[in-house]
């Protein structure tokens, strides 16, 4: 088969980089043709035979002349024109589209249609409802739904886009026209969601979804067990920012002197992680390290504030035999048995928050309990190979169907 990547950044940058870069690598390793389109950047590592990308625009840095001119990031005639290209030359059976929206833009759908290439997309996050991609309001850091259940110009009353008015007005306008005046969304064959979550709120917000989605949750490549001990720390390890939870997190760490935490990433908030008698911060980790630092915790603490979709740093520490705390919503929820591999808070905040941690760091016997299930569901965790053979046989299906 023959399938064409689509994404905005063609090179590993974050997780749905990580994710298509793989898949894509995978099915290149057993017998299927992967080509690939996106932005020109000197870091790509990979590419299109046809060595068509569009120019390279940085949405968070961009100054407002760079973002204006010409709308580009509301609709592209160039992403349409060169995605084209690519696809004459590479002639492809199937697209699978990633994250497209601001420097690619649903011009590309249109550019697929128009060619008869069917396409199925990846949600990567709520970008298709609201217009700053996360059901968060930024400036208040609360869950937002408002422009799910009423205008898209609520993102540019509340400045819900890097703080800027400029770019919040036009993440409104893109949401509008494409929700109300437009039926590129329509032409997408299949929305592959990585969780129940997120299925449900794209099934909830229109009807354009209906019959169109399938929810997996994102596949995990399992490393071999080590006879680690446990240690006599706590663990909070990713992107160190507000919408994580790391701030209310921290303050827990204030509150329980008695316990020892360890804290591993980077970000926004690095500079809140120095300075606490009890917290180690040890930076960024990756490989061999990280794997030993969650492996030998106690459990671990994932507090995001925000609907997470299905967080690796989550399935990485189940995965290593190392219970967590996370939040009862979003995608989270759907990764944590309550009691079993670790506990789903309620309402989450600091005060219920602060007493998950000291109730199970109290109970040796509950999380040496947690850490075997922990161990027992990685024979359930999805495998990159389960997951591309659930994809070929998503690809498969899209590809009969358009031949209806």
């Amino acid at each position: 088969m023959k399938i064409l990547m689509v994404n905005k950044f063609l090179y590993p940058r974050g997780g749905a980089e990580t994710y298509f870069l793989k898949i894509g690598n995978y099915l290149q390793e057993h017998g299927h043709e992967v080509q690939y389109f996106g932005m020109y950047d000197d870091k790509n590592t990979m590419k299109n035979n046809a060595g068509q990308y569009t120019k390279n625009v940085d949405f968070h840095n961009a100054g407002i002349e760079k973002v204006l001119y010409p709308f580009k990031i509301i609709y592209s005639k160039d992403a349409k024109k060169k995605l084209k290209k690519v696809i004459e030359d590479f002639k492809p059976d199937i697209i699978h589209m990633n994250n497209i929206n601001f420097q690619l833009t649903p011009s590309i759908i249109d550019a697929a249609y128009e060619e008869k290439v069917p396409v199925v997309q990846t949600v990567h996050d709520y970008q298709m409802i609201c217009p700053n991609h996360l059901l968060f309001n930024p400036n208040t850091n609360q869950i937002c739904e408002k422009c799910i259940k009423g205008s898209k110009w609520n993102c540019t009353k509340e400045n819900c886009i890097h703080g800027s008015k400029v770019k919040s007005i036009l993440g409104s306008v893109e949401g509008i026209l494409y929700t109300k005046y437009r039926d590129e969304y329509t032409k997408v064959n299949k929305f592959i969601c990585p969780s129940y979550f997120l299925e449900n709120k794209l099934l909830s917000a229109s009807d354009i979804y209906k019959g169109k989605t399938i929810a997996i949750h994102n596949f995990i490549e399992l490393k071999p067990l080590n006879s680690y001990t446990k240690d006599n720390y706590v663990l909070f390890f990713g992107r160190l920012s507000e919408e994580k939870g790391l701030k209310m997190f921290l303050e827990c760490c204030k509150e329980l002197p008695n316990i020892k935490f360890k804290v591993a990433g980077t970000g926004p908030l690095n500079y809140m992680c120095k300075g606490i008698d009890n917290v180690e911060f040890v930076g960024f980790k990756t490989g061999k390290e990280l794997e030993e630092l969650i492996a030998r915790a106690k459990f671990s603490v994932y507090p995001s504030i925000w609907y997470e979709n299905c967080p690796l740093s989550i399935l990485e520490s189940e995965s290593l035999g190392t219970p967590v705390i996370t939040a009862k919503n979003g995608g989270m929820m759907e990764l944590v048995e309550d009691n079993e591999t670790g506990i789903l808070v309620e309402n989450i905040n600091k005060e219920n928050l602060k007493k998950a941690i000291e109730d199970l760091y109290k109970n040796d016997s509950l999380i040496e309990k947690m850490s075997k299930n922990c161990i027992a569901k990685r024979d359930k965790m999805i495998s990159l190979e389960q997951y591309c053979n659930e994809l070929l046989k998503i690809y498969n299906e899209v590809l009969e169907g358009a031949k209806k």
